[in-house]
């Protein structure tokens, strides 16, 4: 395994109930945020700008969002070099966007929502490890590298992989474990997604194309499996089967974060529903009750709420945690198109509190999920329940906005500023 000299900072993703936050208590503070226009795949922005919520909210809190504000911005910094071309090249020969920076910088951020340390994560060390890492390969195999046949490449470097330095999949029974989602983790134990893996195979692969050791065009297989490991193969023997398998910046950007939207969500019940629907279940947006559009129905669902939050059940995994939710949407709304990830942020943001915030993000949603119903459809067998639940949370936000009292607080007043 790699060999890493001891960190200056804690250690890494430790749930602690000490470090639980109170989301509701943000939906109070009047503090303004800066804007970032989503670019989507699609080539046109939508017709506003989004604001999100967390650090804001964690800073009227009086929590210190310095160094997970650095991880965002590193993040936004190499998003914005995702143009049209960037977002469908291949992760194995893409060079304008550094894909293991952009892991390190999510890392960063989630790091700093964690643990609260004033030590931000050293995503340079990281870096270097991994730079490290590839060249060690070139170098103990140099000699055989320059007569070696694709395939005879490709079996040395899954060797290097899988056999000498141990990388393997972790997957629990229906999540990923959360040390195998960041890939500072997956450096240090060795136990990765299936996409953090198939990140470290693309940049050793770069390094060796760098040093000229790369001379034909290799893919990545990506396992669609919850077992298997990612595999190198010649371009030129490409069957029309294995396109579903070649993985492009976007589809990896979209697998990593959509990896830690699904393990942190909130909700952790029912596998058989999706995200949304698990979220809409916990409000009874899916089965109408006489307490439903009532004042008290909404008083007993943010008690709830706050309740769970106050006491630090959601930084034990099992039952998700809404911060590392949050971060996680924000960042998938900022590099992709679906409005389903508009739709499951305003539950999020519902359930937080941020009721005007979260009417705008639906309405959003709204207006831009026509693009997509037909093909949703047809793929999605839980489409109408979840259109059902999208139209009652759309009807109990409108009489929330219309009430006194609950409109006033809404820390959406002013952050949704134009």
């Amino acid at each position: 395994m790699i060999s890493l000299a001891p960190l200056p900072s804690p250690q890494w993703m430790v749930h602690k109930k000490s470090s639980s936050l109170n989301l509701m208590k943000f939906s109070e503070s009047r503090s303004s945020s800066s804007s970032f226009r989503v670019a989507c795949s699609g080539g046109s922005p939508p017709p506003t700008d989004l604001k999100f919520v967390l650090h804001e909210a964690l800073d009227s809190a009086g929590i210190d969002t310095a160094n997970a504000r650095d991880g965002r911005k590193g993040f936004l910094e190499q998003i914005e070099k995702l143009t049209m071309i960037e977002r469908g090249t291949s992760i194995s020969i893409n060079r304008r966007v550094d894909l293991w920076k952009t892991a390190l910088y999510i890392a960063a951020e989630d790091d700093s929502l964690v643990s609260q340390s004033s030590v931000p994560l050293p995503v340079d060390y990281f870096a270097g490890k991994l730079f490290d890492f590839s060249m060690n390969f070139c170098t103990h195999y140099s000699s055989s590298l320059t007569r070696s046949s694709p395939e005879e490449l490709i079996h040395s470097l899954e060797r290097y992989l899988y056999v000498n330095n141990g990388f393997r999949r972790s997957n629990r029974e229906n999540q990923i474990d959360p040390q195998a989602l960041y890939l500072h983790s997956v450096l240090m134990e060795g136990s990765g997604s299936a996409a953090m893996l198939s990140l470290i195979y693309s940049e050793t692969l770069k390094v060796l194309r760098m040093w000229s050791f790369l001379d034909f065009d290799c893919e990545i297989f990506f396992p669609l499996d919850r077992f298997g490991l990612p595999r190198g193969y010649n371009k030129r023997k490409m069957k029309n089967s294995d396109q579903p398998h070649i993985v492009t910046t976007q589809i990896l950007l979209q697998e990593i974060l959509r990896n830690m939207k699904e393990t942190f969500w909130p909700f952790q019940h029912d596998y058989l529903k999706s995200l949304f629907l698990r979220a809409a279940d916990a409000v009874n947006c899916i089965h109408r009750s006489s307490t439903e559009e009532s004042g008290f129905g909404r008083a007993s669902a943010t008690s709830a709420t706050r309740h769970r939050l106050d006491y630090g059940e959601l930084t034990n995994i099992s039952n998700g945690d809404m911060r590392l939710a949050l971060s996680a949407c924000e960042r998938l709304i900022m590099v992709e198109c679906d409005p389903k990830e508009l739709r499951d942020y305003s539950i999020l943001l519902y359930h937080c509190g941020f009721y005007d915030l979260s009417l705008q993000y639906l309405k959003l949603y709204k207006e831009r999920e026509q693009t997509f119903s037909l093909q949703r459809q047809a793929s999605n067998k839980n489409c109408h329940r979840e259109e059902e639940a999208v139209e009652k949370l759309m009807t109990r936000l409108t009489l929330i906005s219309m009430e006194d009292g609950w409109t006033k607080p809404s820390y959406s007043s002013n952050f949704l500023q134009k």
